[in-house]
């Protein structure tokens, strides 16, 4: 039997993008952006696991053919579940393969609706592969009244897209993040930005999480570890980092954990398209209180947490052995938040945390002692103050915090022994705007950022670090303590230095401007009799 033909083409990234959010159009009208989100993103993934095992079922059947097994005794090969996720496919049942779907909600075949055929996928998709356990949406297409003319067009619609070529020549998998995970990403932004507030709390600005990553530097062979995982987003640019400077992002080990059940659900999609084997344990969980990863000590942790939580339950963990610098508020999780992920640190590793501008100089329920005692422990590493603008979810000025256990030369490594030194970088004044409402820093603001960092601390021995006025400053903790322990950057960069061409001399400048001064006094007297005049001529003089 001949391989079979695929209708539909492999379109390119920006018409992905076009056709998808036209998708989410379908739906937009009957529902929210929370709500439609999963729609979209579930059939996206369902849509691109089913063409996944398409190209591979029709390379079998080359094989089979060039190997001369006999047509009658192929089927059964064709079914073998080994053949596909020993190369890293997804094994699809016969009941959730996309042609058969998309036929029955095209033509509205049948008894059994096409909610309830999608329902029944997902949970057999779900079942059938364990890492995908519980990730995939179900019961949603059947259970809230979707009208089925529109999940109809929305399946016909995601038909026309065709996730090809997932495979080189020798059978091996290719990443499917040069075109499916741009564009997954693209609809979580854009999902986000519909959202608004909501949508933050599971997508973080491409422009930070990036700069977190180029500072924070994962290498092959770490644990990477994020308490606050939201879509995975942290995960995928560290895998990106790793690739583009020529390691193996497989040989990272990834640990997350998010609470919301289905953020949680978009992160293991999100991830599983990507690529990346990640431990974000078997449920949605609270980071504080149900510890997925109770033994874990990572080499890199980041993470965006949600910012100033009033209500995290700090009350029933007063006695938490996490608390080493103090007990946190229980009005405010923010140090709470610093303190869980510097309890996850192993030996000589760092962190890089997004957090509201308040926890760098704020003394309120004991954090101003609680930050006394992680500088004094020599745990802060650096302080980067935002440009405001850079969160479409909230308006709340924020910075980033940068841990480190250990900022000695760390012998071979020959970095520059920073202990008891933390460096502040103002990057307020940074970024551009992309609309009327949201900034993002440039690829030229992360690269300023990124290598005042690393010649600061030596990674980078093509740079000497050397202090800029009004944007970095290495301070030592004797300047750290005469400003009270607070770390906002503004308090130790001062202001930039105004460069001048101006070469006239000073005398002849002075009397110059009081010319200039004494004109405009003269104007000022011109128009003042002027507009007398006009008053007496109406009758209102003195």
């Amino acid at each position: 039997m001949p391989p079979r033909q695929r209708k539909n083409v492999e379109p390119q990234s920006a018409d992905l993008k076009d056709t998808l959010w036209k998708a989410a159009d379908k739906l937009r009208g009957s529902m929210d952006a929370a709500e439609y989100k999963h729609f979209v993103l579930g059939l996206i993934f369902l849509k691109y696991t089913s063409d996944a095992f398409d190209e591979r079922r029709t390379q079998i059947e080359a094989e089979l053919a060039t190997e001369g097994i006999p047509e009658a005794n192929r089927a059964s090969l064709l079914e073998d579940r080994d053949e596909y996720t020993g190369r890293g496919i997804f094994w699809v049942p016969p009941a959730a393969r996309w042609e058969s779907l998309a036929h029955r909600a095209k033509t509205g075949a049948g008894e059994t609706s096409i909610g309830q055929l999608l329902d029944s996928a997902m949970k057999a998709v779900g079942d059938a592969n364990p890492d995908l356990k519980g990730a995939l949406p179900q019961g949603l297409f059947n259970g809230r009244g979707v009208d089925e003319r529109r999940l109809g067009e929305l399946v016909d619609l995601i038909h026309k897209l065709g996730f090809l070529n997932q495979f080189n020549p020798d059978g091996t998998r290719r990443k499917a993040r040069d075109v499916l995970g741009e564009v997954y990403e693209y609809c979580l932004e854009k999902f986000a930005l519909a959202e608004g507030r909501r949508g933050g709390e599971y997508f973080t600005p491409k422009s930070i999480v990036k700069l977190i990553v180029e500072i924070l530097e994962p290498q092959p062979g770490e644990r990477v570890y994020d308490p606050a995982c939201g879509s995975g987003g942290m995960f995928v640019q560290a895998e990106k980092f790793i690739e583009s400077h020529g390691g193996n992002a497989f040989d990272i080990s990834v640990f997350g954990q998010e609470l919301n059940q289905n953020t949680w659900r978009l992160a293991k999609m999100n991830l599983a398209i990507h690529g990346i084997e990640a431990n974000l344990s078997t449920r949605w969980a609270d980071s504080f209180h149900e510890d997925q990863h109770p033994d874990l000590r990572a080499d890199v942790v980041m993470a965006n947490p949600p910012f100033n939580i009033s209500d995290w339950g700090g009350e029933r963990l007063v006695m938490d052995p996490r608390w080493e610098y103090g007990v946190p508020p229980v009005g405010n999780a923010n140090y709470a938040w610093l303190q869980h992920m510097a309890h996850k640190l192993a030996p000589k590793s760092r962190a890089g945390i997004v957090l509201a501008n308040g926890s760098m100089a704020s003394k309120q329920s004991g954090e101003g002692d609680i930050r006394r005692a992680m500088i004094e422990g020599d745990l802060v590493a650096c302080m980067v103050a935002l440009p405001g603008q850079l969160f479409r979810s909230t308006q709340i000025p924020a910075c980033l915090w940068f841990l480190a256990r250990d900022k000695s030369p760390q012998g071979a490594k020959r970095l520059v022994d920073r202990t008891n030194q933390v460096l502040f970088v103002d990057a307020r004044n940074m970024g551009v705007m992309v609309n009327r409402t949201e900034r993002e820093l440039t690829d030229d603001d992360i690269r300023k950022i990124r290598a005042t960092y690393r010649a600061w601390r030596g990674t980078d021995k093509t740079i000497e670090y050397a202090d800029m006025p009004g944007f970095c400053k290495s301070a030592n903790l004797d300047e750290i303590r005469e400003h009270d322990f607070v770390l906002t950057p503004g308090r130790y960069v001062g202001a930039a230095e105004v460069e001048s061409n101006d070469d006239e001399p000073i005398e002849e400048k002075i009397a110059r401007l009081a010319k200039e001064l004494y004109a405009e006094f003269e104007e000022g007297r011109r128009l003042e009799q002027a507009v007398k005049t006009n008053l007496e001529r109406l009758g209102y003089g003195n």
